[in-house]
């Protein structure tokens, strides 16, 4: 699951820029969506908190469950499981005046689960802002352990006309200021194939341990 690197001038360069491209060949699981509220009804907000303990601090990020109930399940398995302990964070893309710092699975692809159904930004009302934490994928409905979390507002990441975008499914609420921390490390000249070289942290960030924290 890699990516590209210009998100500079046009929509779909930023959007080709996060898809992924490691261990993406696990089949896409059918899933049932919950069913829509009723006009006027408000989304229930249900947040449940997961601490990333990386190499250079703590990050906690709040999981949307109400609006983005398939999402949050899908990563959820991830952390109870203990597949993000002992991975990474990776990737270092420089965007505006932050950018987005992305991690998952990389070391084994036998810990990779089915991938989980797109949940658009137009479904869920969140938005690729500053804080936002989001699935990286190479098309909508092939998502599987890859996140990334961004320091600035990059809105060509939402859903639009045409175009699905990439799946928020969560927010920072402690620990930004680590994220770009992370961002500022030092990346390789020539690791990452293509577009990717000058994203690549050298070395990766280790992600000690992912836990979900009590409710």
């Amino acid at each position: 699951m890699f990516s590209i690197a210009a998100l500079v001038s046009a929509t779909m360069t930023a959007r080709f820029a996060l898809a992924l491209l490691l261990f993406c060949s696990a089949p896409i699981v059918a899933q049932t969506p919950p069913a829509p509220a009723a006009a006027g009804e408000p989304v229930k907000e249900e947040l449940v908190k997961v601490a990333l303990e990386t190499g250079a601090g703590r990050i906690v990020i709040a999981l949307d469950r109400g609006r983005a109930p398939l999402t949050t399940a899908n990563f959820l398995r991830y952390v109870e499981s203990g597949k993000y302990d002992g991975e990474s964070i990776y990737r270092a893309m420089p965007y505006g005046d932050g950018g987005f710092i992305q991690g998952g699975i990389t070391s084994d692809a036998a810990k990779l689960g089915k991938a989980v159904e797109h949940e658009p930004t137009t479904k869920t009302g969140l938005k690729h802002v500053a804080g936002a934490v989001s699935m990286a994928h190479l098309g909508p409905g092939t998502a599987q352990a890859d996140f990334f979390i961004l320091t600035t507002d990059i809105p060509a990441l939402d859903a639009s006309a045409g175009d699905q975008g990439f799946a928020v499914f969560g927010h920072v609420v402690e620990g930004l200021a680590v994220a770009k921390k992370i961002l500022a490390l030092p990346v390789s000249p020539t690791k990452g194939e293509g577009p990717l070289k000058g994203q690549m942290l050298d070395p990766a960030l280790k992600i000690l341990k992912a836990e979900r924290l009590p409710d």
